[in-house]
């Protein structure tokens, strides 16, 4: 199929720079990526991912690991996985 509409949109510069970042560790394109993308709307009928709007709890807790609060900190995956049996 030839490849004949164009897609133009505004994005913040450093966003912009780490996709195209990781993209390009994937070996994909911009272009690739949103063709990607595109087809997985299509197929699916929507969104490929889910799209919430976090709860109170999420919030409260994505905040602290930003902000380094109460965290546990573990010296192996031993201890950590000791912490769980």
């Amino acid at each position: 199929m030839s490849k004949t509409e164009t897609i133009r949109a505004r994005i913040e510069p450093e966003l912009k720079h780490n996709a195209e970042t990781v993209l390009a560790a994937l070996g994909l394109s911009v272009t690739e990526a949103l063709t990607l993308f595109y087809k997985q709307i299509s197929l699916q009928h929507g969104l490929p991912f889910d799209v919430k709007i976090p709860n109170d709890v999420t919030i409260k807790t994505l905040n602290q690991v930003r902000n380094r609060e109460n965290l546990t900190e573990y010296n192996s995956l031993d201890e950590l996985k000791q912490k769980f049996k």
